[in-house]
C-alpha cells in the first residue's frame, strides 16, 4: 500500500515545523479551567437506531474513507464531517455549545468531559460488537480514565518512541539519550508537544511523566535545554520530516512511524523505531457521544459499525495505528512484524506512563517550564 505523505502528521496538532526557540500558541492552552462539579449527572444512553445524519468531529484523515462511505450506504444517512487540530480545540467547540454526535477524545480528556457532564452514557448492551473490546479480562472493562467504560469505547492505542534513519545513523542505544546522539546533530527533532517533550525528559530522569514538582521541572528544563545544540527543530510533523530527509532521528508516535515506513518509504530498511528502555508514553483515543448530541442513536450505530472486525482491519491498514478490536489485532501485528517496537499490547495501558488530567496549578507549572525551554 502506498499513499502520498500528508501535509501534516495526523497527530501534528498543526504545530509542525517550528524552529528551535519558537513558542507554540497552543501549548499555553493545555488546560482549560474546570468549574464543573466533581461528577456531573450522566445523561442516559441512547438506543442504537437511526435518528438522523451523523455529526462527526475527529482529527482529519483519521478513518478509512471507505469505512465512512460504507456506513452511509448501509444506514442511508450522511456523515457531516468537522475536524479539530488539538484536544483543546475539540473541547472548546463542545464547551461553546456546538453539537456533534460522535467525538474522539484521548483518555485524559474523557476524564474532564465526563466530570463536567459533557458526555452521554453508552450502553454496551446496545452494541452488537461490544464483546470485541469488552470481553472477559479486557483492560477496557474498567480503564483508569472511565470506570466501567460508561461514557467511552476504545478507538486506537499508541506509544511514543524514536524513529531513525539506519542509512545515516550507525549507533542507537535504546535510550531516550539517543535524542542527544552526536551522529545526528543538526538532524534531530523533538515533538513540538508539551506533554511528550516533558515526558521524555521525565523518563530519562526517572520521574513520572505527569510530574509537576518544581524541583523535577527544573531538572527537566535543564535537560531539554542541553539538547538544543543537537536539535534541528521542535516539530510534530514527524512523517514529512523523516521522508524529506530533514530528520535523521525523530521523537515520534508509533503509528506515524509505521505509516511512514510501510506506506510511504521507498526503502523500508532505511527506517527503524525504538521504544526506549526508560519507558514509553502510552495513550489511547476513544469514541464518545456528547451529552448534547442531536443524533445519539446514529452515533451508537456508528460505534458498533467501527467495532466490526472487518472494518477495524480496514482502518488499521489505512491508519497504521492498532485498534483494540479482538478479532482484528492480528492485522496490526502483521503490519508491525518487522518493527515490533511499534506494537502496543493492551496490557501496556496498565503501566504508569500515561498522560493524566492534572489540576490547574500543575498544568501551569508544566506549561511555564515548556515555554522557558523553547524560549531559551
Amino acid at each position: 500500500m502506498s499513499r502520498t505523505a500528508p501535509t501534516t502528521s495526523r497527530r501534528a496538532f498543526l504545530r509542525g515545523g517550528l524552529a528551535v526557540g519558537a513558542v507554540s500558541a497552543l501549548s499555553s492552552c493545555a488546560y482549560i479551567p474546570d468549574d464543573a462539579p466533581a461528577v456531573a449527572p450522566l445523561p442516559r444512553s441512547a438506543k442504537a437506531k437511526v435518528d438522523g445524519d451523523l455529526g462527526y468531529f475527529n482529527w482529519a484523515d483519521y478513518l478509512d474513507p471507505s469505512v465512512l462511505k460504507g456506513f452511509q450506504k448501509e444506514y442511508g444517512v450522511k456523515i457531516i464531517e468537522s475536524n479539530f487540530d488539538s484536544m483543546e480545540g475539540m473541547y472548546a467547540k463542545i464547551a461553546a455549545g456546538n453539537q456533534y454526535d460522535i467525538v474522539f477524545p484521548i483518555a485524559k480528556w474523557v476524564v474532564k468531559m465526563r466530570r463536567e457532564g459533557r458526555l452521554r452514557a453508552i450502553d454496551h448492551e446496545q452494541l452488537d460488537n461490544a464483546d470485541q473490546v469488552f470481553y472477559s479480562g479486557s483492560y477496557f472493562n474498567d480503564p483508569w480514565y472511565d470506570p466501567g467504560s460508561r461514557v467511552s469505547v476504545p478507538f486506537t492505542v499508541y506509544k511514543t518512541g524514536i524513529g531513525w534513519r539506519t542509512d545515516k545513523i550507525g549507533s542507537m542505544t535504546g535510550s531516550w539519550r539517543d535524542l542527544w546522539n552526536i551522529e545526528g546533530a543538526g538532524r534531530i527533532f523533538t515533538l513540538d508537544d508539551q506533554d511528550e517533550a516533558l515526558a521524555m525528559a521525565a523518563l530519562l530522569l526517572g520521574y513520572d511523566v505527569n510530574t509537576a514538582k518544581p524541583s523535577h521541572l527544573d531538572e527537566m528544563r535543564k535537560l531539554l535545554v542541553s539538547q538544543k545544540k543537537y536539535l534541528r527543530a521542535y516539530s510534530s510533523d514527524d512523517i514529512n520530516n523523516m521522508t524529506s530527509g530533514d530528520a535523521w532521528i525523530h521523537h515520534m508516535w508509533s503509528g506515524d512511524f509505521l505509516y511512514m515506513r510501510e506506506g510511504l518509504a521507498k526503502n523500508k530498511a532505511t527506517f527503524d523505531f525504538e521504544a526506549p528502555e526508560e519507558g514509553a508514553p502510552i495513550n489511547s483515543d476513544t469514541y464518545a457521544i456528547p451529552a448534547n448530541a442531536r443524533h445519539p442513536g446514529t452515533a451508537m450505530l456508528f460505534i458498533d459499525y467501527l467495532l466490526r472486525p472487518e472494518n477495524a482491519v480496514k482502518n488499521i491498514n489505512y491508519l497504521y495505528y492498532p485498534f483494540p478490536v479482538r478479532d482484528a489485532v492480528g492485522a496490526f501485528q502483521d503490519l508491525a512484524k518487522e518493527v515490533p517496537a511499534c506494537d502496543v499490547d493492551v496490557a501496556d495501558l496498565e503501566n504508569p506512563d500515561v498522560f493524566r488530567l492534572l489540576d490547574p496549578a500543575a498544568v501551569q507549572r508544566r506549561t511555564a517550564t515548556w515555554t522557558e525551554v523553547k524560549a531559551s
